[in-house]
């Protein structure tokens, strides 16, 4: 069990992992070994998220969601597929914990009345300068 929260916890058996092999640096390295990780969680279907947290992540990370909701995080930062592993867990578990936040709800205000004179004093300093741009009027000669 992988504890995300103290409300969400994942079972390692809906992980699925992929191994690939990495480009970049690593010589020999990386024509032989498969480091780069594939990283694949079934959002859609997966019985340990709540359905608000589901929604949140589907809507977080929806670049990385396949049609059938599946999520899938690669990592191939580091040389080593232990390194790698570590790193598309991490994303994972942080994805998550920003998905069970709830977002604060927005409490509409108003500009008070100090700030509407100021803006509509602003907007007299303003036209009083482009006026005063203005070439003189035939009658005010």
């Amino acid at each position: 069990m992988i504890a995300i929260t103290p409300e969400v916890t994942l079972d390692e058996n809906e992980l699925q992992w992929e191994f690939i092999r990495s480009g970049g640096p690593g010589g020999q390295n990386v024509n032989k070994v498969a480091t780069a990780v594939q990283l694949r969680f079934d959002v859609l279907h997966s019985p340990s998220l709540p359905e608000e947290v589901r929604q949140r992540l589907l809507r977080l990370a929806r670049n990385r969601v396949t049609k059938e909701g599946v999520l899938v995080i690669e990592a191939r930062r580091y040389r080593s597929q232990r390194q790698n592993r570590a790193a598309a867990l991490e994303e994972l578990v942080d994805l998550i914990r920003q998905a069970s936040r709830r977002p604060k709800r927005r409490r509409p205000t108003r500009p008070s009345q100090a700030a509407r004179q100021q803006r509509l004093a602003a907007k007299r300093r303003r036209s009083l300068l482009k006026r005063n741009r203005r070439p003189p009027s035939p009658d005010e000669g």
